[in-house]
């Protein structure tokens, strides 16, 4: 497989491996020898939840994503045979009701990662192939950036989740920040400094330019990730991405609400309150705050929004009030909120930098 170094996985995994432990223990019980915190508590039942739900390609992805920052590597081993059984003849993975060109890339870091531990034959020319699609099928603009659905020249805010994280984990850093520089010129507002959703790039504006919660969330996740890939040499990127980062948090901590949580859309009060972009701040956060790229004082808002999301799960260890599936407009629950708390959980239990080891 034409893949660089997941030294930083196999960190997370090591790390995590009492969570891995508690995550395939039923929620509430006790593995041999092992107690379970709150925090394992929570993944279990976040992760017995959304093992029911019906996923499509970019939920299996990002929950294969959240297990393998759990460590919990047999369910990712699992999740990537899963989504090889549903992949496409143009090398798309997971795919479910024709997917989106870059939508599968989200599980692609996990996935590479289970190909690597397993040594399966398969599963690295499963990866390869969706690589391949990533870098050199998949639709996209004139100047390379990638569009994130089929049929319209559109790219998204949740697009700095897909390709870049995908491509930065495989090695191919000079690709992922170049993803990442053309939806920032087209979405970013420096005002606001908040990401616009959707840009045309056929009509050349913005299609939707307002500041949808989950879409910021999904960004600064996405950069999270790459920043924690690049490798040393590479620390002029590492501070420029930090930079870009920080400033979507602080754009968001703008309109945080005393409940720890925000409108789904998060300028306008009059939207729905919403659960995930809590959830996925707070992950980025605890990430940026643990990699040395945030100050030590932005674990106290991450706090706040991590025992605000807490509160909304229910007794199933469903989250709730996260913008919903199917169709993502209205408060309910979806996978990508349940990722979103494990990936939460297991950030905010890392008490280390994965990038020093």
């Amino acid at each position: 497989m034409d893949r660089r170094s997941f030294l930083y996985a196999t960190a997370l995994v090591g790390a995590q491996g009492a969570v891995a432990t508690a995550a395939r223990t039923a929620p509430g019980k006790k593995a041999a020898g092992q107690p379970v915190s709150e925090t394992a508590d929570r993944i279990a039942k976040a992760t017995a939840a959304a093992l029911t739900m019906q996923r499509r390609d970019w939920e299996q992805g990002i929950f294969a994503q959240a297990l393998l920052e759990a460590g919990d590597s047999e369910r990712v081993i699992l999740l990537t045979k899963a989504a090889i059984v549903q992949q496409t003849p143009d090398g798309r993975m997971g795919v479910v009701n024709n997917g989106g060109p870059t939508d599968p890339a989200m599980g692609g870091a996990a996935y590479a990662q289970a190909a690597e531990w397993t040594g399966d034959g398969e599963m690295s020319h499963a990866v390869n192939e969706l690589l391949n699609w990533i870098r050199s099928k998949a639709p996209r603009s004139a100047d390379g950036i990638l569009y994130h659905v089929f049929g319209a020249p559109e790219m998204w805010s949740d697009g700095f989740n897909g390709a870049p994280p995908f491509l930065a984990a495989m090695g191919f850093y000079d690709e992922a920040l170049a993803q990442i520089e053309g939806f920032r010129k087209r979405l970013w507002s420096p005002d606001a400094k908040l990401l616009a959703h959707i840009w045309d790039d056929g009509k050349q504006e913005l299609k939707d330019p307002n500041f949808w919660g989950s879409g910021n969330g999904w960004a600064a996740a996405g950069l999270a990730r790459v920043i924690r890939s690049l490798p040393r040499d590479r620390s002029k990127d590492r501070e420029q991405l930090a930079a870009f980062a920080r400033e979507i948090i602080d754009g968001c901590f703008r309109h945080l609400r005393p409940d720890g949580l925000f409108h789904n859309v998060v300028d306008q009060p009059g939207t729905f309150v919403e659960t995930n972009l809590a959830q996925m701040l707070a992950f980025a956060t605890y990430e940026g705050v643990t990699g040395g790229w945030l100050p030590a004082s932005y674990k106290t808002p991450a706090d706040k929004m991590r025992a605000a999301a807490r509160a909304k799960m229910d007794a199933y260890g469903f989250v709730q009030g996260v913008c919903g599936a199917p169709n993502f407009d209205r408060a309910g629950t979806s996978t990508e909120g349940q990722a979103f708390c494990i990936l939460m959980e297991a950030a905010g239990a890392r008490g280390y930098n994965p990038h020093r080891v």
